[in-house]
């Protein structure tokens, strides 16, 4: 099993149950929504169907809602306009003022207030770079520093300048609802900027008794990375998603600003995802270039919990191909990692939850000593599970719990495999255990001959007391009878 998880993008490509269920054989943990793109009716339905899957054992995905977030786009245009190199032209943000057919408008109505002289415009994501030369109260004077075709409804990007986009737009909140009456786990929250921002989603979850879903910070903005501390703090996990970054900051930066933020992300002990761009020629290609496979290589070799597909299985030729490919590379990468349970600074914890931390390491480290083949975990919630993930295990760690809800939250940790345990009871810690181990040898996971270290929360008198436990399963198995 590989300890890297992957995230698949849903789209045409992939929405019928048979591609699901290969999606999910190849490896994908977690399916994507993006709601720049999708529909509530296509959503619905497929999300249903995972869920249907889920029931069925034939599939464990989680769902992810990617928000829209508030766009600069150019405007409508009469068919296409051929920039040359080093024309001068305006941009707009009042269309009743624009007189020449090399005028573009933006809708973005601080643009002229914003952008200061000598900053660049980047249009279409990288198709047309132009240059700010002056500016009246009207329009920017900009030059073309490239030849360019451009036609109607352009992305804009305006990198390195702070601006004043409202936050969460009205389309936002109704994603949010939709995720939430749909029962997502994940919300991937687009353009942060502020750890306000991860705030306010959070409150309109809790106003609308969403506060089950996770919230996952997109890096998408110089912005993001000067408040970067706050924001990491503030969210259940960071995507780093380096597509938008990658126009936003010098590129010559992303792969510093990416090793930085896997780095700020496991100090703290929260999930990350590391985004976009590793295999897009396999949207038409059956095989990656030499470069993709190294650049997944690099990226598990950071140790992030998961790695994301985007536009490779929305729409490409070869999804299941493509998502077989990233698990056969992440594999092979995670043989060449030391694993070394580095600690990390999970602030907010309880005394009592400080002490499961600390349990936990000790667990792991007894594991190595005494060549221990696999950890079980017992979590109601998915701390126990997420504590352990961000320790970076070298062994397998199966974490039990009662709900499914439960066991979607944990597919996205790194080296987590969950698993609903149906016959759950509160009251009896031995009856969980004897249920866990009976699964692990149905399945083939572990070996009588093999011992496993156990963690988990005794209730004794109303207080709940972290318990670590090795336990040899042929001589627990003869005491009950589970062999």
């Amino acid at each position: 099993m590989k300890k890297v998880r992957i995230v698949a993008t849903m789209w045409p490509a992939v929405e019928s149950e048979q591609k699901i269920i290969q999606l999910y054989n190849a490896g994908v943990n977690i399916i994507r929504f993006n709601f720049s793109h999708a529909n509530y009716e296509n959503a619905r339905k497929v999300a249903n169907n995972i869920k249907k899957l889920n029931s069925l054992w034939k599939t464990k995905l989680s769902l992810l809602l990617d928000t829209k977030w508030p766009e600069i786009r150019t405007w409508d245009m009469d068919g296409i306009y051929n920039y040359k190199k080093w024309e001068v032209f305006k941009i707009f943000v009042d269309k009743t003022k624009m007189k020449e057919k090399s005028d573009l408008f933006c809708d973005y109505e601080y643009l002229v207030e914003d952008m200061k002289v000598w900053k660049s415009i980047i249009i279409d994501s990288w198709v047309f770079i132009v240059k700010v030369i002056g500016k009246t109260k009207d329009f920017l004077e900009v030059k073309a520093l490239n030849a360019a075709s451009i036609k109607s409804r352009r992305h804009i990007n305006l990198p390195w300048t702070k601006l004043k986009l409202p936050w969460l737009i009205e389309q936002d909140k109704k994603d949010i609802l939709f995720a939430i009456e749909n029962d997502f786990d994940f919300i991937a929250a687009s353009f942060i900027r502020s750890k306000e921002n991860v705030v306010e989603i959070k409150e309109l979850l809790k106003a609308n008794k969403g506060e089950f879903i996770r919230v996952l910070s997109k890096i998408e903005t110089q912005e993001w990375i000067d408040n970067m501390d706050g924001i990491i703090e503030e969210s259940d996990g960071v995507m780093i998603a380096r597509g938008d970054l990658g126009i936003e900051v010098p590129i010559e930066k992303l792969a510093k600003y990416q090793k930085e933020q896997v780095l700020k992300c496991r100090a703290q002990g929260k999930i990350v995802i590391t985004a976009t761009h590793f295999l897009e020629t396999m949207i038409t290609n059956p095989f990656p270039t030499r470069a993709e496979s190294s650049d997944i290589t690099n990226a598990v070799l950071q140790k992030p919990d998961t790695l994301m597909l985007s536009w490779e299985t929305s729409i490409g030729q070869f999804p299941i191909e493509t998502a077989k490919m990233m698990a056969k590379i992440i594999k092979e990468a995670e043989k060449a990692i030391d694993y070394k349970y580095e600690d990390f600074s999970y602030k907010n914890l309880s005394e009592k939850d400080k002490e499961k931390k600390i349990l936990i390491k000790s667990g792991l480290h007894l594991c190595d000593q005494l060549k221990i083949k696999a950890m079980l975990v017992f979590t109601k919630s998915w701390l126990l599970a997420r504590l352990t993930s961000s320790f970076k295990p070298k062994i397998p760690v199966y974490a039990f719990t009662k709900e499914e809800k439960v066991v979607r939250y944990m597919n996205i940790l790194f080296w987590i495999d969950a698993i609903s345990l149906k016959d759950w009871n509160q009251e009896n810690y031995e009856h969980n255990l004897a249920s866990s181990i009976k699964y692990l040898l149905k399945n083939k996971l572990v070996k009588k001959e093999d011992k496993v270290v156990i963690i988990t929360d005794l209730r004794e008198e109303g207080f709940e007391i972290p318990v670590l436990e090795i336990i040899h399963i042929k001589d627990f198995c003869t005491k009950i009878n589970c062999l």
